[in-house]
């Protein structure tokens, strides 16, 4: 087991931060303006507290489209609030055990745990950058996250649709850019000049 509580409430202090006049703006996700990037942190929040909780239904069963992402009314109070829901969904042990299901795909409940961490920190830094915030990633996050990234080898085929090519970062980076290369993303990204 381990906490997720750290990284899903930073992940909940980087939606509040986000201004009204940010929801148009890009990201380094390409499919994904800033509207889309809060909305896919508020359904994988409420997808993988359901995991925890064994629900079997379209919030766990359903393969998640981000680019299509509609952002709630309320996603000020809404995506916050799911995600301190998904920290303490997994602060249960019975979350850990046996089998479990996110995103349409059927795992052991400690992979899941750990994709959903990763889809934290990697999300959360996301938003960071594209909205001008700062992001201070959980020590312990970021190396469950270092350790999921690599573990995902470079066969398309396999990052098809969790990840993109590898980047490589320079001799030296630190361990969010390492991170972050693993995972397919540009570690240097800023969002494009007007």
């Amino acid at each position: 087991m381990f906490d997720l509580t750290a990284s899903a409430d930073r992940a909940a202090a980087l939606v509040a931060g986000v201004f009204d006049a940010q929801l148009e703006d890009p990201t380094p996700c390409p499919e994904m303006r800033v509207r889309e990037l809060v909305a896919h942190l508020h359904g994988l929040a409420i997808a993988f507290g359901d995991a925890a909780a064994k629900v079997d239904g379209p919030t766990t069963r359903t393969p998640p489209d981000p680019a299509a992402s509609v952002l709630a009314p309320d996603w000020r109070e809404a995506a916050p609030a799911a995600l301190a829901a998904l920290g303490r969904a997994w602060q249960d042990p019975a979350a850990w055990e046996g089998m479990t299901a996110a995103g349409g795909v059927e795992m052991p409940a400690e992979v899941t745990a750990m994709v959903a961490l990763d889809e934290l920190v990697l999300h959360s830094w996301d938003l960071a950058v594209a909205t001008g915030q700062s992001f201070d990633p959980d020590p312990a996050a970021l190396d469950i996250a270092e350790q999921f990234c690599a573990d995902i080898g470079e066969d398309p085929a396999e990052r098809a649709g969790l990840f993109g090519p590898r980047v490589p970062v320079p001799e030296g980076s630190g361990q969010l850019d390492r991170v972050l290369g693993l995972s397919g993303r540009d570690p240097f990204w800023t969002p494009p000049e007007d």
